[in-house]
């Protein structure tokens, strides 16, 4: 099999990551803004801990003096100096698809452009508090269009594969900056000694991943510390899961070494993470400090991915 040049598997890589880091974005603000319509005593502190979540908070306090909901949602949506911003990363994917068209098929280039269209005419001018429900779902429904096209029109080869490792990647980075930010919610003391918790922080956690429906299914309503952190650290059956996402990175990268015959150092990481996840009761993680924990996690990832970027040659 002719290998891709690193370049555009880069290209492919980084344009997936970028479109799902759009789709959370816009799950975490409308999981904040819920939080601001139901609590509004609480609504600066969801703000804030949406920016620290999103890793901006530093570049949003150097223009802005406090975290009010129009100021924190028209910085993570349209501004052009935030570069994890939604209008930013819907450039530099669209940039990304433009690179490595010919390695697209058509359906999927132009789910990329019209997403790029209309995200750009959408974010045009300020958001309006009434306008951005609706503006939170157009970008949710244009990352899926993109992402289902992919499913039903590419092949499943090393494109198909790169592809999907950004895609989880920046998943599993998502899922365990929310916990990590929401994890004093989670603390074990609060749990296990049976204190009262906010309710609205719990379906707060579990709205942002889009997970409130299915964690109700599978643990019949009840809502608990260890529940959530399981469904969201262990379940293999959670797409957004940090289990469910290594997996999938360990499979994409296991048909890589099958097809290129060679087992690079990313595939040993990778492995050994997926192993880490691979335990039966989240009482261990708990024993060992949740925050810890994910902390160790977001380090092991970003090594992951500057791993996959260098054995497979991105900026060559």
């Amino acid at each position: 099999m002719t290998r891709l040049l690193g370049k555009t598997a880069g290209g492919l890589f980084w344009m997936f990551r970028y479109l799902e880091r759009n789709e959370n974005t816009a799950r975490l603000l409308d999981a904040g803004f819920r939080i601001a319509l139901t609590r509004s005593d609480a609504a600066e502190d969801e703000w804030k801990s949406i920016l620290i979540t999103t890793g901006t908070q530093d570049l949003f306090f150097r223009k802005h003096e406090r975290a009010d909901g129009k100021l924190v949602t028209n910085f993570l949506l349209r501004d052009e100096t935030n570069p994890s911003s939604v209008l930013s990363t819907i450039e530099a994917a669209r940039n990304n698809a433009r690179a490595v068209r010919p390695s697209l098929t058509r359906e999927v280039w132009e789910a990329t452009n019209i997403a790029w269209i209309t995200l750009r005419e959408v974010l045009d001018k300020p958001v309006r508090e009434r306008e951005l429900p609706t503006v939170l779902n157009t970008i949710r429904k244009h990352s899926s269009l993109v992402r289902g096209t992919m499913h039903g029109t590419m092949i499943r080869n090393d494109i198909f594969d790169f592809s999907r490792i950004g895609t989880f990647l920046e998943r599993a980075d998502s899922t365990a900056r929310i916990l990590d930010v929401k994890y004093y919610v989670l603390l074990p003391s609060a749990s296990y000694l049976g204190s009262s918790l906010d309710n609205v922080q719990w379906e707060t956690i579990l709205s942002s991943v889009s997970a409130v429906r299915s964690y109700r299914w599978v643990h019949e309503g009840k809502i608990s510390a260890p529940g959530i952190a399981h469904f969201l650290i262990l379940d293999t059956r959670m797409p957004r899961s940090l289990a469910f996402c290594y997996g999938k990175i360990e499979d994409n990268l296991g048909y890589l070494m099958r097809d290129y015959g060679i087992r690079h150092e990313s595939h040993v990481m990778v492995n050994a993470v997926s192993k880490s996840l691979n335990i039966d009761s989240i009482d261990v993680v708990f024993e060992n400090g949740l925050h810890e924990f994910l902390k160790s996690f977001l380090a092991q990832n970003a090594a992951v991915g500057m791993q996959i970027e260098k054995d497979f040659r991105f900026y060559e």
